[in-house]
Order: C-alpha cells, then sequence, then structure tokens
C-alpha cells in the first residue's frame, strides 16, 4: 500500500466527507497566497493553468468562518470581470468558481436582480464590469478579485475605481487572476510595492486538461510569441527605444535550419560560478556566405546559456555546443577573465578553434550594428529562442532594463560580429581584427 492509500484509510468518514473542499491539500503551488504582508496578490498563468480556481478558492478562505454562519475575515467582497456575462459565467457559476468551490453548507446563494452573491455567513459579493468603471464610485469592500484584468476594455479607470473602494476593514486585500499581456495597468501593478505574485504555465494544471488539448496547442503555438503569453503566462514586453521588438523577431523566424557555410559559437563568461553570478552567455549562429560579405546573412541556431555553473562548467558547455553544431570557430570575451578565459577552453579541449576578443566600447554601441543587420533582414531565429529574446527586447538606446547583465545578447552580438560585421569590414581595411 503506498502512502497516499495508507493516510486516505487513516481518515474517518466525516474526515474524507471534507477532503474535496479542503483546497490546500489539492493546491499547485502558485495556486496558494504568497506569505508576506502584501496588499495585492497576481495569479499569472496560461491558459488553463488553474487561475479562477486560485481566486474562488482565495475568496472562500477569506470569507468563510469555521462553521457555515460564523464570520470570516472579509465580507463585502468585488468580483470585477471584463463584462457582467463574465463574470458572472466565470468567476460566479464557472466550472471552477465560486459556487462550484464551495462545500454544500457553504454555498453562497446568488441573487441575479442585484448581481450579488450572499454566503450562509452574511459575506456579500456584488458582480461589477470593466466596461463600467463608474459603478465602483461609491461601493466600499475589504476584499477583491479582479479576474483577467491585462484584457479589460477600461483598465485603468476601473481599476483606479477599485482601489478607492478597498478601504474597508483593517486590511483589506485583493487578487488579480490573469493571463498576463503588455499592457500599462499590469506592468505597473507587477512594479509596486506590496504586491507579490505567483505564475505558471498551462502544463502546470495538466492533469485537469486534456491531453489532446496540450498537445494541439504546443504543436501550433509553442514557437510563437502567442505561445508565450497564452500558455506560458510569460509578460512580454518591449522597452522604448528598444533596439529590438518582438515583431521584428517573429517576422525573422524560420521553422527550419537554412544550410549554412560556417558556425561560430560566441561566449560571453561570467567567471564567478556562485549562485549569485550572472549567466554565461553562449550563443550559436550559422552564417550563410554567399558573395560580397557585406551581404551575407545569418542564422541564429541555438542558446546554450548556462547558470549557477563553475568555470569549468561553463567551458564544457561552450565546447559541447562547439562540436555538436560543428563549428569553425569560438569567440569569447575576456574583459573580465583575461587569461583564465582561454586556459579553460584549453583544459576542456585543446582542439577548439578559438580566439579571445575585447570590448572597447559599451554594449549599447556594440549591439546597434548588430541590431541593423535585424533591420535589414539579414538575421534569422530557428525556433523560439525566448530567453535570448526576452532580453533582445530589454535593450535599449539608453542601456539595458532588464535584470542583471545581458550576458546572452552580448554573445549574440559577437557571433554576429565575428561572422558578418568583421568580414565586412575586413574587405575595406584588412588590418581589421577586432572591434
Amino acid at each position: 500500500m503506498d502512502m497516499e492509500a495508507r493516510f486516505l484509510g487513516s481518515l474517518k468518514d466525516d474526515a474524507l466527507a471534507a477532503l474535496p473542499w479542503l483546497f490546500e491539500f489539492w493546491a499547485l503551488p502558485h495556486q496558494l497566497p504568497p506569505e508576506g504582508d502584501w496588499t495585492t496578490w497576481v495569479v499569472l498563468g496560461g491558459r488553463g493553468a488553474g487561475k479562477t480556481r486560485a481566486g474562488a478558492e482565495w475568496v472562500r478562505l477569506m470569507v468563510e468562518g469555521a462553521t457555515p454562519e460564523a464570520p470570516g475575515r472579509a465580507r463585502r467582497v468585488a468580483l470585477i470581470g471584463e463584462t457582467y456575462d463574465q463574470a458572472l459565467a466565470v468567476m460566479v457559476k464557472g466550472e471552477s468558481g465560486l459556487i462550484a468551490c464551495s462545500p454544500p453548507d457553504r454555498v453562497p446563494r446568488w441573487v441575479a436582480g442585484e448581481r450579488m452573491l450572499v454566503w450562509p455567513n452574511g459575506a456579500e459579493a456584488r458582480v461589477y464590469s470593466a466596461h463600467d468603471p463608474e459603478a465602483l464610485r461609491g461601493p466600499q469592500f475589504d476584499l477583491a478579485w479582479s479576474d483577467e484584468l491585462a484584457k479589460w476594455p477600461k483598465a485603468q479607470e476601473t481599476w483606479d475605481m477599485l482601489q478607492f473602494g478597498l478601504r474597508l476593514g483593517r486590511h483589506p486585500q485583493q487578487i488579480v487572476t490573469t493571463t498576463p499581456r503588455n499592457v500599462a495597468v499590469l506592468k505597473e501593478l507587477l512594479a509596486r510595492d506590496g504586491v507579490a505574485h505567483t505564475h505558471a504555465p498551462t502544463e502546470a494544471n495538466s492533469a485537469y486538461l486534456a491531453d489532446s488539448f496540450l498537445t494541439e496547442v504546443r504543436a501550433r503555438y509553442g514557437n510563437t510569441r502567442l505561445g508565450r503569453q497564452e500558455l506560458d503566462g510569460v509578460l512580454l514586453e518591449d522597452v522604448e527605444g528598444a533596439l529590438w521588438t518582438r515583431a521584428a523577431i517573429d517576422a525573422a523566424r524560420v521553422a527550419e535550419m537554412p544550410a549554412v557555410t560556417r558556425v561560430i559559437v560566441a561566449v560571453d563568461p561570467p567567471v564567478t560560478g556562485h549562485a549569485g553570478s550572472d549567466a554565461c552567455g553562449i550563443v550559436v549562429v550559422g552564417i550563410i556566405e554567399a558573395g560580397d560579405p557585406a551581404q551575407w546573412s545569418a542564422v541564429v541556431i541555438e542558446d546554450c546559456s548556462v547558470r549557477a555553473v563553475s568555470p569549468q562548467g561553463w567551458a564544457e558547455a561552450a565546447c559541447a555546443a562547439y562540436h555538436r553544431h560543428g563549428a569553425a570557430r569560438m569567440v569569447a570575451e575576456v574583459n573580465q577573465g583575461g587569461d583564465l578565459v582561454e586556459t579553460m577552453m584549453r583544459q576542456v579541449d585543446p582542439t577548439v578553434n578559438y580566439r579571445a576578443v575585447r570590448a572597447s566600447v559599451g554594449k549599447v554601441a556594440r549591439a546597434e550594428p548588430v541590431a541593423a543587420l535585424y533591420e535589414q533582414g539579414r538575421v534569422r531565429h530557428v525556433g523560439l529562442l525566448a530567453d535570448l529574446e526576452d532580453e533582445m527586447c530589454k535593450m535599449s538606446l539608453t542601456g539595458y532594463s532588464g535584470q542583471g547583465s545581458p550576458d546572452r545578447v552580448d554573445a549574440l552580438v559577437w557571433a554576429l560580429t565575428e561572422g558578418m560585421l568583421v568580414p565586412a569590414k575586413s574587405r575595406l581595411n584588412p588590418a581589421i581584427r577586432n572591434l
């Protein structure tokens, strides 16, 4: 008998009857409230990741008391959806909504004329539409659940009206359940103090989804920007003045590897290898050498970057990529590591055709001519390179807006510089060897 069977066998009949309603027992990590003194909890997730269930169960947790008639921590709740009909169909009456998730003795009663749920203990939840922010002017609440905030039609106005009404009790709180989109209200919310968030892709909830659904949507959207947003639940944003945009990268994407004449592996090493280190950027690029070097094109084949490994570890990863793709050259930036970088590469594999490169200008200045190659339609991506592309879209004329260092972008820049810009410059001036 396995552990689960022994546990279930040890329970009395009343405990077994209550078990389906104990969400903490069944919940996935992203569906449980974060620790800490937060005012807003944002649940970001792909389609079908269990966001609605998380919202309904948290409202239950806050509204219900120890017995059906006992008061809970909250008594006046706002439920806001994109429309009244969607809020009713999903948040109230849906398969993962408040009525379906409630135990038989605590099921709230729907009062259609007032668009209101009433619990046996007297707690009330009123439904509002993001099409009608003025309806939130006047009412006051100690709890709120906002569903699919990122697709609200009047998102900022509705959100602002809700915040003015969230003023009852000692510690009003709210939950937001949404698939992320690049909208200002969500980005600003995530950047605020007092906001906690959890995240999960669609697959996190695979036990409750049809296998055919997951297979179909991954096959159709797995290597697309839409898939990153709707399935992985990732907030995709372009920064002002970005050197690359997601639309341009998507337009340059190819499904299959074209024939290339030369492969280059570029490495941007962190030197240190502890948990707080930057990643070691390792990017593989194929060059299509046809005609004048000034017209050559390229494909980005793989992002093999690694994080939190020793110098030995990233050197092994870089050499493995070199041989896996039959590369003609490896280039590595040595501004930080100096001779250590080459020493590590030689220790791992002395046969690698290695060349050190040293930056004499800043990251943006190095990246701009590479970004111009994309604008000219001369660089394509084979499939989706999610982490690399995320970094690319955070590189702007004023610097990098992401966390840490853009190690993947640095490696990309060195690979394309070595493969396309250096040959083109050398055609005009053979003395050129480095930037």
